[in-house]
């Protein structure tokens, strides 16, 4: 069977599952849309995802949609078949605080993150909009907080989990476009942090992911 993933790899959501398909060592197909219009379109929202987003992957017959929940998908059904890597541990125990640890990024670390994606990647780039200076300083202001708590918990760890876990992976993404945009001061001013990020980022298949997406944006630049 294919695995089949619909998104766009320069849109972190998709490269979050990119980079799981990677760890786990399984080959798939990327189908980037049309446009994104045709997100809207009566047939996708019928037959792949209900809200007209992205991403959405088809593993034969079955598909699921959103990026974290196609995570957990991935690795619940491959982990260690293909290769040794683990994503969630088999101890209930550390796999609960795994999803701990998830549940923290997509409430807290996401939701000012995203604000400067959306600012520093695609205000200009893709809607011709000035970025604006309140709604990244607000961000700013509110991501720091959460870093505040990420420095602690990190406290004596190499990972937010102990060791590499799906918990550290779903925030690579998204920390890489930030962290490039001119605010790599809110983690390389908390040690834990700082030395947490530069653990992730020499990890190699995030190096080949992040380098595979550079070129789209200095092209996209032009």
């Amino acid at each position: 069977m294919t695995i089949r993933l619909i998104g766009y790899s320069a849109l972190y959501p998709t490269l979050r599952v990119i980079i799981c398909l990677k760890e786990l060592g399984l080959p798939y197909e990327l189908e980037p849309p049309a446009s994104y219009q045709s997100l809207k379109d009566e047939d996708y929202i019928a037959n792949k995802h209900p809200f007209g987003k992205i991403p959405v992957l088809f593993d034969g017959d079955f598909r699921i949609t959103e990026s974290r929940a196609i995570c957990r998908y991935l690795t619940s059904k491959y982990q260690g078949k293909h290769n040794d890597t683990i994503l969630i541990p088999n101890d209930v125990h550390k796999a609960g605080l795994v999803d701990q640890f998830i549940s923290y990024e997509l409430s807290y670390y996401d939701p000012p993150l995203s604000k400067l994606v959306y600012q520093e990647k695609f205000a200009k780039k893709f809607f011709n909009k000035d970025p604006d200076p309140e709604v990244i300083k607000q961000a700013r202001e509110e991501l720091a907080k959460v870093l505040d708590v990420y420095e602690k918990l990190l406290e004596g760890k190499e990972y937010l989990n102990g060791e590499y876990s799906l918990a550290d992976l779903v925030l690579c993404p998204g920390t890489n476009y930030v962290y490039g945009a001119g605010h790599s001061d809110l983690w390389d001013s908390r040690p834990n942090v700082k030395n947490w990020w530069n653990r992730l980022c020499n990890r190699d298949t995030n190096k080949k992911s992040f380098e595979e997406i550079k070129s789209f944006w200095e092209n996209l630049g032009k």
